[in-house]
């Protein structure tokens, strides 16, 4: 998976968030379960962001996590403060895929990566429709790197 030095403009969305000691294990970091809710408020907020995602919200549609594949690739230790980056890598006619790296805010060093699928879901209906039209979509897609 990727690796991505920091830099502000490779995501447009970030988010700002800092460890609780309930997210510590006995080795006293992060434990990696934790990871999957840090992404998870990260993609909430990216999601929210997003005025045509939030607007078909407010009609009983929904994202529905269909993979998720983290690297774990340094120890995040309690009082770090975190800053999450997420971006789109490709968006379809239901789903999208999306990529995710976690940095220390202080030093930006690169945490972890993460990639994602979701489905845009009716709830009511329990099946997957066809995401909303997004005006300039590329504004969300992951910049200046190329798959890996």
């Amino acid at each position: 998976m990727k690796q991505p030095e920091y830099h502000p403009g490779l995501f447009l969305h970030w988010f700002k968030l800092s460890v609780r000691f309930r997210d510590l294990d006995p080795l006293n970091h992060v434990n990696n379960s934790v990871y999957n809710t840090y992404y998870e408020e990260a993609r909430i907020d990216f999601v929210k962001s997003v005025p045509e995602f939030r607007d078909s919200m407010n009609l009983g549609l929904s994202f529905i996590l269909v993979h998720l594949e983290i690297d774990y690739l340094k120890p995040i230790l309690l009082n770090n403060s975190l800053i999450i980056g997420s971006a789109v890598e490709e968006y379809g006619n239901t789903s999208i895929k999306g990529f995710q790296a976690i940095y220390d805010k202080q030093t930006k060093e690169l945490k972890s990566t993460a990639r994602t699928t979701g489905v845009w879901f009716d709830i009511k209906k329990q099946r997957p429709v066809r995401l909303p039209e997004i005006e300039f979509p590329e504004r969300y897609l992951l910049r200046g790197l190329k798959n890996g």
